[in-house]
């Protein structure tokens, strides 16, 4: 849970003046370890560039959307890092000061201990991510979209208790076309499979959960067949859907 940050990130607040967001991060840099993440995506109408010197391997793979000139608007990164600052600080208001009220709600409610790394830019969506804990989803921590100099949304991971719940999480987010939001508590592959089919013209009901061999499978049915969610985790770590199945009447 969000008790206390990492080691890395205490370090760095208390040695180097909160070295983590001013020197590299806020820079807007990627370190060469972070991993990227299949599918995510920069809104349309997105249009910030990365900071100077960001680099091209942060890019998650499948990534979409513009990068543009954002005149005097600061450079993405360090938007994002000043939020991210203000969170480990709980302090809510310098938080709002560049962020909309509804990404901080978002932003405050993270109940994982702080991700150790920031991951870079792609446009104007900024990742932080987790490199010592294992947390759902393969948003892997937390995901700030800037526009304007401001975060306009943030994606986190999420800590859903029922398999039920991360069912019906990832369902939400593929009605609501946003791969991001499927991300937090599903896998690239599962959120991929998903989003290659429309929602539209079928109607889907949710039959509910029922135990499988090494987890849970939620269902939905629709005419002529069903989706199978399949859901691994618990209660205490929080559950993710790891794959999806179709089954035809």
């Amino acid at each position: 849970m969000r008790g206390s940050t990492t080691a890395v990130i205490m370090a760095a607040m208390t040695a180097a003046a909160l070295a983590f967001g001013a020197g590299t991060a806020e820079a807007g840099t990627a370190r060469a370890s972070a991993p990227a993440y299949a599918g995510t995506v920069v809104p349309a109408g997105v249009t910030a560039a990365t900071a100077s010197g960001a680099a091209a391997a942060a890019a998650p793979a499948g990534a979409v959307g513009a990068v543009g000139a954002v005149g005097a608007a600061p450079a993405p990164g360090k938007v994002a890092n000043r939020l991210f600052r203000a969170w480990l600080r709980g302090d809510r208001k310098a938080a709002g000061a560049v962020a909309t009220p509804a990404a901080v709600k978002t932003l405050f409610a993270y109940v994982y201990r702080a991700p150790d790394e920031f991951a870079g830019c792609v446009g104007g969506a900024c990742r932080f991510v987790h490199t010592s804990v294992r947390v759902p989803g393969a948003l892997n921590g937390i995901l700030m979209i800037v526009s304007g100099g401001t975060v306009t949304k943030v994606y986190e991971s999420r800590h859903l208790t029922t398999a039920g719940k991360a069912a019906k999480h990832l369902f939400g987010a593929w009605k609501a076309g946003d791969r991001n939001r499927g991300l937090e508590v599903a896998s690239a592959g599962a959120v991929k499979k998903l989003f290659r089919a429309r929602l539209g013209g079928v109607g889907y009901i949710y039959q509910g959960c029922s135990r499988e061999t090494g987890g849970t499978s939620c269902a939905y049915s629709y005419e002529g067949g069903a989706m199978l969610m399949h859901a691994r985790g618990s209660a205490t770590r929080g559950y993710e859907i790891r794959s999806i199945t179709y089954i035809a009447d």
